[in-house]
């Protein structure tokens, strides 16, 4: 999978997309991930990506054609802008979102970007949420760890992901609770049934609406 992500602000995808399960595939080939930043499409020598809005109004708004010249660059593939007006996240979105071979994601700021970003540009806007956020750069952290860990040979067991919260078809949709050593703290013990070595309780304490 290629992911390209258009944003004011590169510097913060360095720490998160340089760590964990993220980097694990990128090391595996599994994903290449690329961070553009939307000032290299400025026409103008201050490399101003916004404007005052039309109408009035507080705050500035992303441009039009600065974001479409930056998605054109990237070559076909699925644009998704992170917008906190859009389609809600979920797993389900995210499972989805694994299979195509070239997301672009778009991440917003200022006071949000040209609604005609949202008309022609892109193929589907996501929110992770009912909060305001200071720009698209974090949702799009969000997406891209969740999309990530869905592809095969991620997690290196894929029975994890069946096993995972909010898997499709999972009952109930949370995980189960685990625990591991030490068997006792503090007075503080691990459920008994965990401890017996029977596998046809264990499975049906793990999923007691089965």
């Amino acid at each position: 999978m290629k992911i390209d992500v258009l944003t004011l602000f590169p510097e913060m995808f360095a720490g998160p997309f340089d760590q964990s399960i993220v980097k694990r595939a990128s090391d595996k080939g599994l994903v290449e991930i690329k961070i553009n930043n939307l000032r290299d499409w400025a026409t103008d020598k201050y490399k101003s990506v916004d404007d005052r809005p039309y109408g009035g109004g507080a705050g500035m708004i992303m441009r039009i054609n600065i974001i479409d010249a930056a998605v054109k660059a990237m070559g076909k593939g699925k644009v998704v802008l992170l917008d906190a007006g859009g389609e809600k996240f979920n797993q389900k979105k995210a499972q989805e979102l694994s299979h195509y071979e070239h997301l672009i994601i778009i991440c917003g700021h200022y006071e949000g970007v040209d609604h005609r970003v949202h008309e022609h540009v892109a193929d589907e806007v996501i929110s992770i949420g009912d909060y305001v956020l200071s720009g698209g750069e974090i949702p799009a952290m969000v997406v891209v760890d969740t999309v990530v860990r869905l592809l095969p040979g991620t997690l290196g067991n894929d029975q994890s992901l069946a096993e995972e919260s909010f898997t499709e078809h999972r009952i109930p949709n949370t995980e189960y609770p685990q625990y591991t050593r030490p068997e006792e703290y503090k007075g503080w013990k691990v459920p008994e049934v965990l401890l017996s070595g029977d596998h046809a309780k264990i499975k049906k304490w793990r999923s007691p609406a089965q």
